[in-house]
């Protein structure tokens, strides 16, 4: 959820606020909120956004606790980023929020993850085309719908409790 120039990048607060209530509405699940200290003020948005309960550590984790932070969560659900890829590396399933990357090339590895993509050429970039795109000035994971995002939770989540199920 950076705010600084990768802003295009990162999916709305308010989409993720929509998500999050909705996810929590049908799994049960609590909610805690990682970044680095330049993304308080899109975390505080999702706070103020959102029903649900959540957990605020924003900017007041050391990369070592993030990482065993994210080794006991259930589920990362985020955009492409750093940590995203720490929860990969900690065995953790991932839900990943892509825009102008490709996740076939920049997505999470080693672990089981769904990631979301709106279709390409996408309008932000498209008068561009001939040029090569500023990915910092490119709004294309604003086009993911929070309904899209809500289905690929729970998919990931059903597929995961089944393998775990079948392999007991």
């Amino acid at each position: 959820m950076r705010e600084r120039a990768s802003g295009g990048r990162q999916w709305q607060p308010e989409r993720f606020a929509l998500a999050i209530d909705e996810i929590s509405r049908q799994t049960g699940l609590d909610f805690l909120l990682v970044g680095g200290p330049d993304e308080r003020a899109s975390a505080e948005r999702v706070i103020a956004k959102a029903a649900s309960p959540i957990v605020n550590m924003v900017g007041s984790l050391s990369l070592a606790t993030l990482l065993a932070v994210l080794g006991q969560a259930r589920l990362f659900l985020g955009n492409e980023s750093g940590p995203m890829h720490m929860a990969a590396a900690a065995g953790t399933l991932v839900v990943g929020l892509f825009g102008l990357t490709d996740p076939a090339v920049w997505g999470p590895v080693g672990v089981a993850n769904v990631t979301l993509r709106p279709s390409m050429p996408c309008e932000c970039i498209a008068k561009d085309l001939r040029r090569r795109p500023d990915p910092s000035k490119a709004c294309c994971v604003w086009r993911l719908e929070v309904k899209a995002v809500v289905d690929a939770v729970r998919a990931i989540l059903s597929r995961t409790v089944k393998d775990v199920e079948h392999a007991l």
